[in-house]
């Protein structure tokens, strides 16, 4: 069998004595989706930093495809792959809406630093192929009537979208989502389960953090549920929706 997209074992990491993350181990299969969901302070975030090394864990490990992250740094995590997007939408000021996502395609870019100064023919190619990819992530993400606008001065919601156009700009394998519904009203918040169902129809396996419950029911394939660092629950929507303990814990008796 093949190693699965995610694989984390035992990760741990306490700060003043507070266990943020407790010994948490699950996987998130190639093409799959599992959501990660809990209470604030659950250690949700925590871990998203610890799978990518903005943190170092105080214990256990991650792998990627079957390889260690273990010393890699969060830029050469991404270099094998592995993207993510913040809770806090982050878009680079002084950029439009497609030059922020055209900002994702760094890593992949060909030509010389020579090549680019000189603005020599296979330069201006592949900026051209680059362009062209931006504009059509903006039109899959229904932003392309804001390519040329100042993406800080777009709605958090657009904001959020742009951001996930920069990832999927660096060709994942993996990505980890923070809060992508957040600052959505409800229609938006709909038409995101649409989009995230289309990247997961182009192979990308997705590690998803989200508090819009008809979000994560929608679109999940397995649901794990932390709550005060500890991995309480884990299994499909119906299931971890009819638990007992993440009722108590996080759902308040419901998941509509």
């Amino acid at each position: 069998m093949s190693a699965p997209a995610l694989a984390l074992d035992g990760l741990a990491k306490t700060f003043g004595g507070l266990k943020a993350v407790a010994g948490v181990s699950f996987a998130v299969p190639d093409g799959g989706l599992i959501a990660l969901v809990g209470p604030n302070g659950a250690g949700k975030t925590t871990l998203f930093n610890l799978i990518t090394n903005l943190i170092a864990p105080d214990d256990g490990g991650v792998r990627l495809y079957g390889e260690s992250l273990r010393g890699r740094s969060p830029s050469a995590i991404a270099r094998l792959g592995l993207l993510r997007t913040f809770q806090t939408a982050r878009v680079f000021p002084g950029l439009t809406a497609l030059e922020n996502v055209m900002a994702g395609a760094h890593r992949l870019v060909r030509a010389s630093g020579i090549g680019q100064m000189l603005w020599l023919p296979g330069a201006r190619r592949e900026e051209a192929a680059i362009a062209a990819r931006a504009e059509a992530l903006l039109d899959l993400l229904g932003l392309a009537a804001f390519r040329d606008t100042a993406a800080t001065s777009l709605p958090i919601g657009a904001q959020k979208l742009i951001e996930l156009g920069r990832a999927l700009m660096a060709r994942p394998r993996l990505l980890l989502l923070d809060e992508p519904a957040a600052g959505m009203n409800p229609s938006e918040a709909e038409s995101l389960i649409g989009l995230i169902r289309s990247i997961r129809a182009r192979g990308i396996a997705i590690l998803l953090i989200e508090h819009h419950m008809r979000v994560v029911m929608n679109i999940s394939d397995r649901i794990v549920v932390l709550h005060y660092g500890h991995r309480i629950a884990e299994g499909t929507p119906q299931v971890v929706r009819e638990d007992r303990q993440v009722i108590e814990a996080y759902l308040g008796g419901g998941a509509a």
